[in-house]
């Protein structure tokens, strides 16, 4: 799976009546960031206000795993180091993983779920700028 991070300047009905510019940041799923630009697009065109947008950005990430959860209204991103150990030799390789959930409380609750029967440490949890995830179009 390559994950492309896509941050997107759009008008977007803001409140009742006053359409306002928003900046979001999306994690889609592509082979090609013309591929992750159209898929984008697809999903947000609904939503933009005068057909105004523009993409400031499209870069490949790298998770290890990504949790979603349906009742999580953020994205949270953490640092997890993977422990291997290998005779007396102990590696620890660090990793970034993506699960969604309501608060950083709930999100650590998450991982330690998820990561159950893995020997890892969770180094930080932090809220992420990803509105949603949008998984590549079988």
């Amino acid at each position: 799976m390559i994950l492309y991070e896509v941050k997107i300047d759009y008008q977007r009905q803001t409140g009742e009546d006053n359409p306002g510019k928003v900046k979001e940041t999306y994690l889609v799923e592509g082979l090609t960031p013309t591929d992750v630009e159209a898929r984008l697009m697809d999903e947000i065109t609904p939503f933009i206000f005068g057909g105004e947008s523009e993409i400031k950005s499209c870069k490949k990430v790298q998770f290890f795993d990504i949790y979603p959860n349906p009742d999580g209204e953020n994205w949270y991103k953490a640092r997890v180091e993977m422990i291997t150990v290998d005779g007396d030799k102990e590696t620890r390789k660090a990793v970034s993983v993506l699960c969604q959930d309501n608060s950083v409380a709930e999100a650590v609750k998450h991982l330690q779920t998820q990561l159950n029967g893995l020997d890892c440490e969770i180094i930080s949890v932090a809220k992420s700028p990803i509105i949603d995830f949008f998984r590549a179009v079988d």
